[in-house]
């Protein structure tokens, strides 16, 4: 039996956050990191497509916590304590400067993942941080005032246990056992499968401003839409999912959108329109595109309208005006599946919030036993706010480690 100081069970983002920190404030003590793998920091690695979504740029915490889907109220007194400020203000002191991008996401200016991970390495050598990698934990007992950890290779005991495991379901099965309450995983962040003849022909087209429905729901985002191969993709797509992850995975990934492509009521499109077909009256319809649309989608929504490509504005109906008003306000579209959100998968699910003591992060059930990042239930949307997450329990746990 190997004695240790602090476990922490995860060599992720979180996991090194809080042991570096640790470790900082108690140079002493023996900060242990357990890696079930070969590798440490592979989500750090491949997130924000190789350049590492840090944070995101909003200061005020009762903003950060809105982007939180579970977790909103949990992290509202966390966010106080330390958010994205303490976050960039972190980093630089360790040499690494951040960068916001037009969207607000905040990356390193190297934009590379590999400059954080190569920030957690040296700190954690610095600090004396013990990794042990190919640890895989298969049992945790407490016993006596103590953690006793069996992995595949070693036994250990320890006062304090960190878990920041991400979601991983044989960790949250050993939470169980122990008492635990685990809400099912269920994919959280993806875009949507559609196979419609009006978007078939166009992917890599941005509508800039559009608000989503699901049908017979009361799931409704607005943002940005990208048409892809396989459907639609870009923050309204993936914030809907966040948002509804519970709802659509009950629903099998099978339902219908209604898709406002500029983000206006029927009354002002349709009355616009009317001024379009006096202005424009001997243009062709289809070679105008209005609402600040692109080219392409403009003339899929045209010709689903029944216009045809010689149609001039003078020519429209009232019932061919009707109907391209109900595709550019109203549009459904079939939703059959999804796919994962380029290498990030985050997922809805994770330890019972009303068993942590969100002051500490500390679990309710067991004493000197304590939870960071996505092993939790909470989960946000993208643009750099699960990190964020990961960074402020991580921080809140290594400053309360030794004072309960």
């Amino acid at each position: 039996m190997i004695n240790k100081d602090i476990l922490i069970v995860g060599g992720g983002a979180s996991g090194f956050f809080a042991a570096i920190n640790i470790a900082e404030q108690h140079p002493n003590l023996k900060v242990t990191i357990l890696e079930r793998g070969k590798e440490v920091l592979t989500k750090v690695k491949v997130s924000g497509g190789g350049r590492c979504n840090v944070t995101h740029a909003e200061f005020i915490p009762q903003e950060l916590v809105t982007n939180y889907p579970r977790g909103e109220r949990e992290l509202l007194g966390p966010f106080h304590t330390f958010m994205t400020g303490d976050t960039i203000a972190w980093f630089e002191e360790r040499g690494v400067a951040l960068k916001i991008e037009e969207d607000g996401r905040m990356f390193p200016v190297s934009n590379s993942s590999q400059t954080i991970i190569d920030c957690f390495i040296n700190e954690a050598r610095i600090h004396n941080v013990e990794v042990l990698r190919n640890h895989p934990v298969i049992s945790i007992v407490y016993d006596k005032n103590n953690w006793l950890v069996n992995t595949k290779t070693n036994s250990f005991t320890c006062q304090k246990l960190i878990i920041a495991t991400g979601s991983n379901p044989k960790i949250w099965n050993l939470l169980q056992e122990l008492g635990h309450s685990v809400s099912s995983p269920v994919p959280s962040l993806f875009t949507f499968n559609i196979k419609d003849n009006r978007i078939k022909d166009i992917p890599g087209v941005v509508a800039k401003n559009v608000s989503i429905k699901v049908v017979d729901s009361n799931l409704e985002t607005e943002g940005p839409l990208l048409i892809t191969h396989w459907g639609m993709s870009a923050p309204s797509i993936l914030k809907l999912s966040a948002f509804g992850a519970l709802e659509l995975a009950k629903r099998n990934y099978k339902f219908s959108i209604e898709v406002n492509f500029v983000n206006l009521n029927y009354e002002i499109v349709i009355s616009r329109l009317y001024d379009i077909k006096k202005e424009l009256n001997k243009k062709k319809v289809i070679n105008y595109a209005q609402f600040d649309l692109p080219k392409r989608l403009w003339h899929q929504l045209v010709l689903a309208s029944e216009i045809n490509l010689e149609t001039r504005w003078a020519d429209c109906t009232k019932a061919q005006i009707e109907n391209l008003v109900n595709q550019l306000t109203s549009a459904i579209f079939k939703v059959d599946g999804k796919s994962t959100f380029k290498e990030e998968f985050v997922t809805a699910g994770g330890v019972n919030l009303k068993e942590v003591n969100f002051k500490t992060f500390e679990s309710k059930l067991h004493k000197n036993l304590y939870f960071v990042g996505e092993v939790l239930n909470i989960d946000a949307v993208t643009g750099g706010f699960n990190f964020q997450n990961a960074w402020t329990g991580a921080y809140i746990v290594s400053r309360n480690i030794f004072k309960s």
